[in-house]
């Protein structure tokens, strides 16, 4: 907490005046929801799977999903929207688990493009499905507040992975059913 107290002396604050006596606590407490994600197991989401789905073997997708992370080399925030697809190759898994392994990765310090890829590499690992596809649009506030000073950029990312790699008709199917090509931004 002293450290909190320090940063903000030097910002040129009183961190003994009324508003700012339970900030560093507070801020402590946010860190920590922040940043759960490295006291979290991504992997360990996948683990249940379920076999019995009349061998269902078409895209899967679960997209907008709301991502709030850190850039790391600024520890200020980057928010948007993931889409993550994959197709099974014999078992799926419940849908609310793809977004708890965006959310386990994103609460950390993160790159866009790493974190694009942390997802997308631990489906494949896990699941072993026939490809797996992730793409996230995010503002970075890096970029937005301070620096270039450019808060209506949008970053776009993308890990294809199987088959989405190497067959244009999945890769088209995917594209259409997240609605690339809708502005950034509308949702």
């Amino acid at each position: 907490m002293e450290h909190i107290h320090g940063l903000l002396e030097f910002i040129g604050e009183d961190p003994d005046r009324e508003g700012l006596v339970a900030t560093p606590r507070r801020v402590i407490m946010a860190m920590k929801d922040h940043f759960r994600g490295y006291h979290e197991d991504p992997r360990s989401y996948l683990a249940r799977t379920f076999s019995e789905v009349e061998g269902y073997n078409e895209l899967v997708l679960v997209s907008d999903i709301e991502l709030h992370s850190h850039c790391e080399h600024h520890m200020v925030p980057f928010v948007g929207k993931a889409h993550v697809a994959y197709i099974p190759d014999g078992k799926v898994v419940g849908l609310s688990k793809i977004c708890r392994v965006v959310d386990a990765f994103a609460h950390r310090l993160q790159v866009q493009e790493k974190l694009t890829a942390q997802i997308a590499d631990t489906i494949l690992d896990v699941l072993r499905p026939q490809g797996v596809a992730v793409i996230l649009q995010c503002r970075h506030f890096c970029m937005c507040y301070r620096g270039v000073k450019k808060p209506g950029s949008w970053t776009t990312t993308s890990k294809l992975l199987g088959c989405f790699m190497n067959d244009e008709a999945s890769r088209l199917e995917l594209l259409t059913l997240i609605g690339m090509e809708r502005e950034i931004g509308k949702g």
